[in-house]
C-alpha cells in the first residue's frame, strides 16, 4: 500500500523489470527509489534444512522436519513421526531405555543422520503409597478407606455437578496444593475411624517418591522403545538405513529375547519394493503377451520389448540429473515409462512392416540394398509423427517439474523418469529398431536364400 501511495504521488522512480522486493531506499526528501530484486522461491529441503533448522535452535531439544499431515499419517500406520524409527522390543523397560540410549549414541555418528533421539521410557516421577496392612487392621480399617481418602486428597473426587443452562460441569473436591506438594504434608493427611479416631496417613502407609514410566507402549505382545532419527537433506533411506543397521549390529549386543525392527517411512518401503517385484515382473509380462498377440511373432515382439532398457537408461540418468533418488513415485513412473515406451516401438515398427512389405510387392527378389532402403523409407514416415507424439507427451508433463506446493515432490519424481526416458526411447526407436530390424530382415532373407539353393540342389 505504501508503495502504491508513492507512485500515485509521483515520488517513486521504477528501476528494473523484476518481482518487487520489499527494500525502500530513501534517496532525497522528496523522492523515494523502489528496487526490483529478482526473487526465487524456495525449496522445501532449502526452507527446512537450510532456514529454519538454523534459525530455530532450542537447548536440549533437536529438530524432525517432516510435513504436518504426513506426520500424522505416519503415525497413525506405524506410529513414528520421523523418517525412521528404531522401534526395540523386550520384557523389561529400564533394559529397553538403557539400550535405545546405546544405539541413540551409534546412530548419531552414522553419516547422513541429522538427529537422534531415544525416547526416556523411564523418565516419570510416581508419589508411590505402600499401606501397611496390618497397621490398617489394627485400626478397624480396610486398604479400601485408606485408598478413598488417598483418593479424595490428591486426585480429588467429584461430589455433585453444577447446571448452567444447557451445560454441566463436575464439581471436584480435594486438598489445597499447598496441602499435597510434599511428602510429607500428605502424611500428614488424617484417616477417620469408625471409633471416630484420625489417623496421619504416615502411620499406615509409607510415602515414597519412585521412577517409573510415563507411558508404556506395547507391540506384538512385548514392551516398545522407540529411538527416532532424522535424515540430512536428500538422504537415501535404503542407503542410509544398511549403513545404520551395520553400525548398530557391529556396537551393540542384544540381550536374550530383546530384538530391533526398523520402521518409518522405510517399514513403507520394504513394504513397496516387495509388491514391485511382482508387479514389475507382470508389467512386463502383459506388454510382452500385448505385443505378441498384435504383431503374432516372436521376432517384432523382442524387437519393441528392446526399447524398454533404452528407455530405463533415460530415465535413469535425468533421475541423476536432478539428483532424484530412487522413491516409490519414481518406480510408479518406470512402470509408466514401460508402456510409452512399448508404444513407440509398436507405432515404428508397424511402418517399417508396411514399408517392407510395399517393396515385396513390387516384385523381384528382395535384396539387402532393397531392404535397407524399405526400412529407411518406414522410418523417414514415422519421423515427424513420432516426434510430435513425443514432443507432445514431455510438453504435459514439463511443467510438473516447476511445481510448488503440497504433492510437488511425488508428482514431480514420477515425471522425471517418464520425461528422461522418452528422450532415449525416441531416439532408439528412430535409431536403433531399424538398424535391428534391417539385420533380422537380411538374416531371414539370407536363411531364405539357402535354403532355397539347397532345394534346388536336391532337385
Amino acid at each position: 500500500m505504501l508503495c502504491e501511495r508513492l507512485i500515485d504521488a509521483g515520488r517513486v522512480t521504477r528501476i528494473g523489470p523484476n518481482e518487487l522486493h520489499d527494500e525502500i531506499t530513501t534517496i532525497m526528501d522528496d523522492e523515494v527509489r523502489i528496487r526490483f530484486v529478482p526473487m526465487r522461491a524456495l525449496t522445501i529441503e532449502e526452507l527446512m534444512y537450510d532456514d529454519m533448522d538454523k534459525e530455530f535452535r532450542f537447548v536440549g531439544l533437536t529438530n524432525a522436519w517432516t510435513m504436518p499431515i504426513k506426520t500424522r499419517i505416519d503415525m497413525l500406520a506405524t506410529g513414528i513421526k520421523t523418517p525412521i524409527g528404531i522401534k526395540i522390543y523386550g520384557d523389561d523397560l529400564q533394559v529397553l531405555e538403557n539400550l535405545a540410549i546405546e544405539i541413540e549414541g551409534v546412530v548419531k555418528k552414522v553419516p547422513g543422520t541429522l538427529s537422534a533421539v531415544a525416547e526416556r521410557v523411564m523418565g516419570g516421577n510416581y508419589l508411590d503409597f505402600e499401606i501397611d496392612r496390618r497397621e490398617v487392621a489394627r485400626h478397624g480399617l480396610t486398604v479400601d478407606d485408606v485408598q478413598s481418602v488417598i483418593e479424595t486428597a490428591v486426585g480429588g473426587m467429584n461430589v455433585t455437578q453444577t447446571v448452567e443452562g444447557r451445560y454441566r460441569f463436575p464439581v471436584n473436591v480435594r486438598y489445597p496444593r499447598e496441602l499435597r506438594d510434599d511428602p510429607v504434608k500428605l502424611s500428614r493427611v488424617l484417616v477417620h475411624t469408625e471409633r471416630g479416631e484420625q489417623i496421619p496417613l504416615g502411620q499406615l502407609a509409607h510415602l515414597e517418591i519412585k521412577k517409573g514410566p510415563p507411558g508404556i507402549k506395547s507391540e506384538n505382545a512385548l514392551l516398545q522403545s522407540i529411538v527416532f532419527v532424522d535424515l540430512q537433506k536428500r538422504q537415501d533411506i535404503g542407503g542410509y538405513v544398511k549403513r545404520a543397521r551395520a553400525a548398530v549390529e557391529s556396537s551393540i549386543e542384544l540381550p536374550t529375547g530383546y530384538y530391533i525392527s526398523w520402521s518409518g517411512r522405510y517399514e513403507h518401503m520394504v513394504e513397496v519394493n516387495r509388491r514391485l517385484q511382482f508387479l514389475v515382473p507382470i508389467t512386463l509380462l502383459i506388454i510382452f503377451l500385448l505385443l505378441y498377440f498384435n504383431f503374432g511373432r516372436l521376432t517384432e515382439t523382442l524387437i519393441v520389448m528392446l526399447s524398454l532398457p533404452f528407455a530405463l537408461v533415460g530415465g535413469i540418468w535425468y533421475m541423476y540429473l536432478l539428483d532424484y533418488n530412487l522413491s516409490v513415485a519414481s518406480g510408479v513412473g518406470f512402470i509408466a515409462l514401460a508402456g510409452l515406451a512399448a508404444e513407440l516401438g509398436v507405432v515404428m515398427l508397424l511402418f517399417l512392416n508396411l514399408a517392407y512389405r510395399d517393396e515385396m510387392g513390387r516384385g523381384g527378389v528382395m535384396t539387402g540394398e532393397r531392404v535397407r532402403g524399405a526400412v529407411i523409407a518406414g522410418s523417414a514416415m514415422r519421423v515427424r509423427p513420432l516426434l510430435m507424439t513425443v514432443m507432445t507427451t514431455i510438453m504435459g508433463l514439463l511443467p510438473i517439474m516447476w511445481m510448488i506446493g503440497a504433492g510437488a515432490r511425488p508428482m514431480k519424481r514420477m515425471a522425471a523418469p517418464m520425461i528422461g526416458g522418452l528422450v532415449s526411447a525416441t531416439i532408439l526407436t528412430l535409431i536403433v529398431i531399424p538398424v535391428i530390424y534391417s539385420l533380422v530382415k537380411s538374416r531371414e532373407l539370407g536363411h531364405d536364400h539357402e535354403k532355397q539353393t539347397l532345394e534346388n540342389e536336391e532337385e
